[in-house]
């Protein structure tokens, strides 16, 4: 199979339809965080009858002009028995509270003098100030929040408004991650010999998957054995919507996961290959409605990639929209091509005035296995692999990933 487009590649993954996606009903306190999967609608008016927006007294606007109002009685919030109001009469009135019948203005307490029973009016106001109308936060009928919309702390609030203790979400997508190679060391294990390395890729994505919404399986490491890599995914598989594994898709004769995943059975390979930089042995398949994403097993390489394609699989199992920002930057030194692939290349990206602006300051240049070129104010400038090198000044895209 040849190497894909970039493009070809983004299209085939986005294209994917779900045939049933998890839901859940969850207390609101613990909705945090969870894609909305019903649309919240207005069950009436908020407010129902007018109320007050602040503390004042509540008079009729045209009794304004005669200068003074006596004052007939207070008005507390949540008070359910309203006093009618009368001509030249002011209701001291508080901020939440129903607006007393007869009333059609709030005149704030900075606006008058208080003397012998009855207030001075010393700036007037405009008809209707301060009062909150029927409907001002919503109208009954009105949809506040679409199915789709990730729960964050408004959304939490307008629901509580509702008296909504509980909430119909998607579940969250549970990823496996396994990490591939006899080279690889856990946590804490002792190294016998300088040719081992620390497994860090399985910590890296879990922690980004955690930050996009998903339920994390750590699976550990695996050897470079057909047979336990196998076993392995098919464990991942009894357990995960979605399964990534790092390392052994290259063309290296200790290389299984490839064929490994090539032989799942009822596995179909969406596509092995994608002209990228860096990456461009990535695997995606899919069985049901359940996928498989073998990365590569270099740091860089698999963080890039990950956020690439695993990412926007996470969001679409919630129905929701790839969380991956792209925006619109421009250069502060020029930016040399690497090769003729899409390239994905780090870099500093900051908001100066009103403008994302980009540099490589402290970023190295090597190979795909450098993760430090992921920390700070990081972004991935995208080129695509029918653009050449940049000038200082020239307007790029970017990848906003933090």
């Amino acid at each position: 199979m040849a190497f894909l487009h970039f493009d070809e590649s983004m299209r085939i993954l986005k294209s994917q339809t779900i045939g049933r996606r998890k839901t859940l009903r969850l207390p609101l306190e613990c909705a945090r965080g969870y894609v909305l999967a019903e649309d919240i609608v207005a069950p009436a008016d908020n407010p129902a009858a007018p109320t007050s927006g602040m503390d004042g007294y509540a008079v009729r606007h045209e009794d304004l002009a005669l200068g003074r109002l006596a004052i007939a009685g207070i008005n507390p919030a949540g008070n359910a028995e309203l006093q009618p109001l009368r001509p030249g009469e002011a209701i001291k009135t508080f901020t939440g509270s129903l607006m007393p019948p007869g009333s059609d203005t709030l005149i704030p307490i900075e606006n008058v003098t208080v003397e012998e029973g009855g207030i001075v009016i010393d700036e007037p106001v405009p008809k209707g100030f301060a009062v909150r109308p029927v409907g001002e936060n919503y109208a009954k009928g009105e949809r506040l929040i679409e199915a789709g919309t990730r729960l964050k702390y408004p959304q939490i609030g307008v629901l509580a408004g509702l008296n909504r203790s509980h909430v119909s979400v998607y579940a969250h997508p549970r990823v496996a991650i396994l990490a591939t190679g006899s080279e690889l060391l856990e946590l804490g294990e002792e190294a016998a010999h300088g040719g081992q390395l620390r497994s860090s890729n399985n910590y890296t994505l879990a922690a980004m998957m955690e930050r996009f919404g998903a339920e994390v399986l750590p699976l550990g490491c695996v050897g470079d054995d057909p047979g336990s890599i196998a076993a392995a995914v098919e464990n991942a598989l009894a357990q995960a919507d979605i399964v990534v594994s790092t390392g052994g898709v290259s063309v290296g004769d200790f290389d299984f996961v490839k064929d490994v995943v090539g032989a799942l059975e009822g596995a179909v390979l969406l596509f092995k290959g994608v002209r990228i930089k860096p990456g461009q042995h990535i695997m995606v398949a899919r069985r049901d409605d359940q996928f498989i994403v073998a990365l590569p097993g270099f740091a860089y390489s698999s963080t890039v990639t990950a956020l690439l394609y695993v990412v926007p699989l996470v969001a679409m199992l919630q129905n929701a929209p790839d969380p991956i920002e792209r925006v619109r930057a421009v250069l502060d030194e020029p930016f040399r091509k690497r090769a003729r692939k899409a390239e994905f290349t780090a870099c500093n990206l900051r908001l100066v005035d009103g403008r994302y602006r980009v540099d490589f300051a402290g970023k190295k240049v090597g190979t795909s296995a450098i993760l430090t070129n992921m920390l700070g104010p990081v972004g991935l400038l995208y080129t695509s692999e029918e653009e050449g090198d940049k000038d200082a000044g020239e307007e790029v895209e970017v990848l906003k990933i933090l």
